[in-house]
């Protein structure tokens, strides 16, 4: 491995948690200004993050309330590692190796399970309600999900996302158009999985203050928020790897990944928060029903 793929471990994490704060905050004054409000600035939510690093927290409820927004993180960054940021010539797959896409799917409930650990020993009942409403939903839009994913392993014959990017040879190549009713199961999923409205019943900030992260401050709040932030970013990179051919350069992969980000926030605008029977009712039924077509288009 030479200097700059280390370089580039080192400071992928980063850039990731600055993009995903940045398209959070792009995302507040868009909503804002459909409300016919003005909203913070764009770089808030990054300025929030550092002054919360820099507070201090007095609360404690045991060793898994400390370590569990750790655990998430690094659950997060594992997930980076293995997701190929770029491909060309300048490309930066990290430690993405064959077969990545089975790993990809295990270790990003590592994230969740952490949560779910934390959340449960603070004792707050609002954390308690949101860590079950947040597993079971994410049961709810793992199953399209996997069957998406299963659908472009069997059309590609391989579960290397570098192969699957390899074989989107051009723009007609795209999974966007060869398995479309794998892309619409994903893009269901992808709904659920970033939590905008209609599916934001785990954080519902008006009913269960926010849920999860409602008794961590501080440090802890500032882990839990970059984790956020890098996540959306590590979800949209893997999204335009399977499904628009990846990206050459920087300049690409925000005009993809973001072009991905504005999905679920236009459709968060304009939704209701749907409960968690509703939300599990229609994960399970069209969009696994479109996924599972696909699959057997794909059989055929």
């Amino acid at each position: 491995m030479d200097i700059l793929s280390i370089i580039w471990i080192i400071v992928m994490p980063f850039i990731g948690s600055l993009v995903g704060l940045t398209y959070m905050g792009i995302g507040r004054k868009i909503i804002a200004r459909v409300q016919h409000r003005y909203g913070p600035p764009i770089f808030q939510n990054v300025v929030d993050v550092i002054k919360l690093y820099s507070k201090r927290s007095a609360i404690t409820h045991g060793v898994m309330f400390h370590l569990a927004p750790n655990i998430a993180i690094t659950g997060t960054i594992s997930t980076l590692m293995f997701v190929p940021v770029l491909v060309g010539e300048n490309a930066i797959s990290l430690f993405s190796f064959q077969g990545d896409l089975i790993l990809i799917l295990y270790i990003m409930v590592f994230g969740c399970l952490a949560m779910a650990l934390g959340a449960g020993q603070s004792g707050n009942p609002n954390s308690a309600i949101g860590v079950s409403r947040g597993l079971t939903q994410m049961f709810g839009y793992e199953i399209p999900f996997v069957i998406a994913l299963v659908t472009l392993m069997v059309q590609n014959e391989t579960t290397s996302v570098q192969n699957i990017i390899a074989a989107q040879d051009s723009f007609m190549h795209w999974n966007i158009f060869q398995s479309p009713f794998a892309f619409v199961a994903a893009m269901f999923a992808f709904l659920g999985m970033m939590g905008n409205k209609p599916f934001d019943v785990p954080f519902a900030p008006a009913e269960i203050a926010s849920g999860p992260p409602s008794e961590f401050g501080g440090k802890y709040l500032a882990l839990m928020q970059t984790n956020r932030g890098m996540f959306a970013f590590v979800k949209l990179v893997l999204y335009v790897d399977l499904f628009l051919g990846g990206a050459t350069n920087f300049a690409i992969l925000l005009v993809k990944t973001f072009a991905f980000y504005l999905i679920p926030l236009f459709v968060g605008i304009v939704n209701p928060r749907f409960r968690t029977e509703q939300a599990m009712t229609f994960f399970w039924k069209w969009p696994t029903a479109i996924g599972l077509a696909g699959f057997l288009l794909v059989l055929l």
